[in-house]
């Protein structure tokens, strides 16, 4: 209940937006809850471009990163603090990818909640609202596990997530991306009692989530060339451990030098 308390502000306009959708627009609740998860997703677009060009800037800073990080490896404090120096100088924002899911969690909550009591305190004023989905789900108000339907949303669930999880862990190293990809098979167990139309909300966000990757992927151009190396970047595998320049080859002998040398040599037989 204290999550009830703290994502009120969030419930009443969710619950007022439903209600609008449903009697303006003529939307069962089902789509209505479509449509809300339409609306919330276009007014993240602006943080969505924002992640999509914080992930091209990463993927273009991916190998002196990796660098800095091996060189680095065995200090620990060190490593973090050379990071987020260079997360500085690049200007690269690592946590930009995470305010869109950040900003969905209280949604997410808040429509737990209003779906919770859904029958009482909305459906009372509406009777004879449908509350069932397509002929396949009977009622949003359900839980997930009380109809075979449920099971059905739950796996184009996993299956939406772990593809939503692609396009957006595509800078992570590989046991990370495996790691947020084995995620929503977890989750199973913890939201298998959630209401059908909070399943219905998040597998409508993930779907929108793998077509915006598709659609970025396609039209959004290439991050340009990384600038050029600062001074707190590491070291390439030419250079020496300090970071100072190779030394360049010494230029050959001209021919004085060499007719100079020549002459030390034939010192000694001329004395003889």
């Amino acid at each position: 209940m204290i999550y009830a308390g703290l994502t009120d502000p969030i419930q009443r306009p969710l619950l007022s937006l439903l209600e609008w959708l449903h009697t303006a627009l003529g939307l069962p609740w089902a789509w209505a809850i479509i449509a809300l998860t339409i609306l919330v997703r276009i007014v993240l677009v602006p943080l969505m471009v924002k992640q999509i060009h914080s992930m091209q800037k990463l993927q273009q800073h991916a190998p002196e990163l990796k660098a800095l990080q091996q060189k680095y490896k065995n200090d620990k404090q060190r490593q973090r603090e050379e990071v987020m120096r260079f997360y500085q100088e690049n200007k690269v924002n690592p946590f930009a990818s995470c305010l869109p899911l950040a900003l969905q969690i209280p949604v997410f909550i808040s429509l737990f909640y209003v779906l919770k009591n859904f029958e009482k305190t909305v459906q009372a004023k509406y009777p004879g609202s449908d509350l069932g989905w397509l002929h396949v789900v009977p009622s949003i108000t359900e839980q997930i596990n009380s109809h075979w339907s449920g099971y059905l949303l739950l796996a184009i669930y996993v299956v939406s997530q772990v593809a939503s999880s692609y396009f957006m862990s595509t800078t992570m190293e590989k046991s990370q991306r495996i790691m947020l990809m084995a995620l929503p098979v977890v989750f199973v167990f913890f939201i298998i009692r959630f209401p059908m139309g909070l399943m219905l909300y998040w597998t409508t966000t993930n779907l929108w989530t793998v077509g915006q990757g598709l659609v970025t992927r396609r039209l959004m151009p290439k991050a340009p060339p990384a600038p050029k190396r600062t001074s707190r970047t590491p070291p390439k595998p030419d250079d020496s451990g300090d970071g100072a320049k190779p030394s360049r080859p010494a230029p050959k002998p001209g021919p004085q030098q060499q007719r100079v040398r020549r002459r030390k040599k034939k010192g000694p037989r001329a004395r003889r």
